[in-house]
C-alpha cells in the first residue's frame, strides 16, 4: 500500500510539473505582447531615480520653501480624505442602495470631475467660490474669501480627488449582500448598527482602496489648484506646483520634489496591498 502512494504522489507531482511547464510556455506569448507597455511605465520611473541622488534630495528637501510645498501637499491632501470619508461614505451607500433617475443623475454629475480637464475644474471653481462667484461673492461679504488661499487648495483636491472614493466605495457597499443586512434587521439590529456591524465590515477593502486613490490624486493635483489657489510659495505652493516652479527655475529641486511624490505614492500603494493581502 505504501508503494501505491508513493507512486500516486510521484503521478501528482509529474502532473503538476507538466501543467506548470504548460502554463509557463501558454504566458510566453503574453509576457512578451504586454512587455512594451511594461517598459514604457518602467522606464521613466527609474530614470527619475537615477537622476536624483539621496545627498542632494536631503540638501534639497530642507529647504525652507521645499519643505513647505510638502508639508502643505501632506496636510491638505490628509484633510483632503478626511473631507471625503464624511461626506462620501454615506453618499455611496445611498448610490448602492437606492434606485431612480435622480440617483442616475448623481452618479454622472460624480463622474465628471473625473474626466473633465482640471484646468476646466479650476475654472468652475473659480466662477462658483471666487471673490465675484456664485457662491463667494456671499461668502465675501461676510468676510469670508477662499480663492488663493490654503482652504482653495482643499477645496481644488477634494472636487477632483473624492468622486474616486466614492465611485469605489458605491462597489464596495454593492458587493455586500442585502440578505445579511436583512437578516440582522430581522433579529432587531437597527440600520445603524448594521451598517457599522456588517455592512462597513465587509466592504472595507473597497473603501480602503478609494480613500487611497483619493489622497494619491490630491497628492498629485496640479490643474485646478494652480488656477483656483494661485501658486504662491509657503501659502497655496503644493509639491506639484513647486515641480512647474522648479522646471522652469531650477530642475534639481523639480527632480527631488517628483521623487519625494513617487516615494511617497509608492510606500502608500505598497502598504496598503499588504494589508489588503494579508486580510
Amino acid at each position: 500500500m505504501s508503494k501505491t502512494m508513493d507512486d500516486t504522489q510521484s503521478r501528482l507531482a509529474h502532473t503538476n510539473q507538466r501543467s506548470s511547464f504548460e502554463h509557463k510556455r501558454r504566458s510566453l506569448p503574453l509576457l512578451v505582447a504586454c512587455l512594451p507597455l511594461l517598459l514604457f511605465i518602467v522606464t521613466p520611473i527609474l530614470a527619475l531615480l537615477s537622476r536624483t541622488s539621496i545627498a542632494a534630495m536631503l540638501a534639497h528637501i530642507v529647504e525652507p520653501e521645499v519643505a513647505k510645498a510638502i508639508s502643505l501637499s501632506i496636510s491638505t491632501s490628509l484633510i483632503t480624505v478626511v473631507l471625503t470619508l464624511i461626506g462620501g461614505t454615506p453618499l455611496a451607500y445611498l448610490l448602492a442602495r437606492q434606485r431612480g433617475r435622480i440617483w442616475t443623475l448623481i452618479d454622472t454629475l460624480l463622474d465628471l470631475p473625473m474626466v473633465m480637464p482640471p484646468a476646466v475644474a479650476g475654472i468652475a471653481l473659480l466662477v462658483a467660490f471666487g471673490r465675484r462667484g456664485v457662491v463667494g461673492q456671499y461668502l465675501d461679504q461676510l468676510g469670508l474669501s477662499l480663492a488663493f488661499t490654503p482652504a482653495a487648495v482643499v477645496l481644488a483636491q477634494t472636487f477632483v480627488a473624492a468622486p474616486y472614493y466614492v465611485k469605489s466605495a458605491t462597489t464596495g457597499f454593492l458587493a455586500v449582500e442585502r440578505e445579511l443586512e436583512q437578516a440582522a434587521m430581522i433579529d432587531g439590529a437597527g440600520s445603524l448598527r448594521v451598517f457599522w456591524l456588517i455592512t462597513l465590515p465587509l466592504a472595507w477593502p473597497a473603501l480602503l482602496g478609494g480613500a487611497v486613490m483619493t489622497w494619491a490624486r490630491a497628492l498629485g493635483e496640479f490643474g485646478a489648484t494652480i488656477i483656483f489657489a494661485g501658486n504662491f510659495p509657503g501659502r497655496t505652493q503644493t509639491m506639484p506646483l513647486a515641480i512647474y516652479l522648479g522646471f522652469e527655475v531650477q530642475f534639481e529641486v523639480a527632480l527631488t520634489l517628483a521623487v519625494v511624490l513617487l516615494v511617497i505614492s509608492f510606500g502608500m500603494l505598497a502598504i496598503v496591498k499588504w494589508a489588503l493581502m494579508r486580510r
